[in-house]
């Protein structure tokens, strides 16, 4: 078997080399003149908008002997290229299955003030709908250092959680904006972790109440740990997440970011944090199962 897992290869937003569209057909070509099965398994689709991008993925695609997605719209997309997506399937982000035995255990118990994760990200215009650029990024960091101002008078602690060694400078950039609008403040209220692993992630997840993330996996780890969340969403991926937790009105669009609406969601995530959370443990539980189905699919009906 050569089994694509999951993350999402089917875009050529960063070209068509490397990790693009090309590649992915070259290795699912190889895999077939080996005579392996080519599994396709919870994978993320688009954008697609090159004509040879939309080639090359709906060729990697047709090849496969069993195709699933991570969401709806990843579905839609494949078959936008042209694609019968009539016996494709659609199954949970493959992280929703990591071992129990990774998953630390929670920090609800914790004293002292309560604490915000907050994901900042290289701003990902390329994914957007709407056209954008590295300019966004400071425009993007001043929304959330206006929410981390309001969220240090209201005696929240800010944990910054890293997605990506390429997330680092933006972290810097976001801590100068906010030493520029505050002066002084007490900068132990401002926990930067580096981390360079998914455990270390998990353990920074951990050790907050409630999270605000832009980088996807940081969302979605965080709801693995039962945590309240407000997803930045600059991708249908985020907001089909969302959604589909049951958290479809803590999802705040990257492209009119707005301090003021963003506050009024934390606040509305803090009334309801209680009932919220048996309700995301029910969903990733339901996305444990679905996953469970899916291997049995991949490893002993095919």
């Amino acid at each position: 078997m050569f089994i694509i897992p999951g993350t999402g290869l089917l875009t050529d937003a960063f070209g068509l080399k490397e990790w693009g569209p090309y590649n992915l057909f070259k290795w699912t070509l190889m895999a077939r003149v080996a005579r392996c099965k080519v599994i396709f398994a919870s994978v993320g689709a688009g954008p697609i908008d090159t004509v040879l991008g939309r080639y090359l993925v709906k060729a990697a695609l047709s090849l496969a002997d069993f195709r699933s997605y991570r969401d709806q719209p990843s579905l839609q997309c494949a078959k936008s290229i042209g694609l019968r997506v009539n016996n494709h399937r659609i199954y949970p982000d493959l992280v929703f299955s990591l071992p129990e035995e990774m998953i630390p255990a929670d920090g609800d118990n914790r004293k002292g003030r309560p604490t915000v994760g907050l994901g900042l990200m290289e701003y990902a215009g390329k994914y957007s709908i709407e056209p954008s650029s590295r300019a966004n990024t400071r425009p993007y960091l001043k929304k959330l250092v206006l929410f981390a101002e309001w969220l240090m008078t209201q005696e929240y602690d800010i944990r910054l959680l890293t997605g990506d060694v390429g997330d680092r400078e933006v972290t810097g950039e976001f801590k100068r904006l906010l030493k520029a609008r505050l002066g002084a403040y007490d900068e132990n209220r401002i926990v930067n972790n580096l981390v360079s692993s998914v455990e270390g992630l998990l353990l920074e997840l951990a050790a907050t109440d409630m999270v605000v993330a832009t980088r996807f996996h940081n969302v979605l780890m965080a709801l693995l740990l039962n945590k309240p969340v407000i997803a930045i969403s600059f991708h249908h991926k985020c907001a089909s997440l969302m959604e589909d937790m049951g958290l479809a009105e803590y999802c705040h669009d990257i492209n009119h970011m707005d301090a003021g609406k963003l506050i009024e969601q934390f606040q509305g995530l803090k009334r309801n944090a209680e009932k919220l959370k048996p309700v995301i443990r029910q969903k990733v539980d339901e996305a444990r199962k679905a996953l469970d189905e899916q291997y049995n699919l991949i490893f002993n009906g095919l």
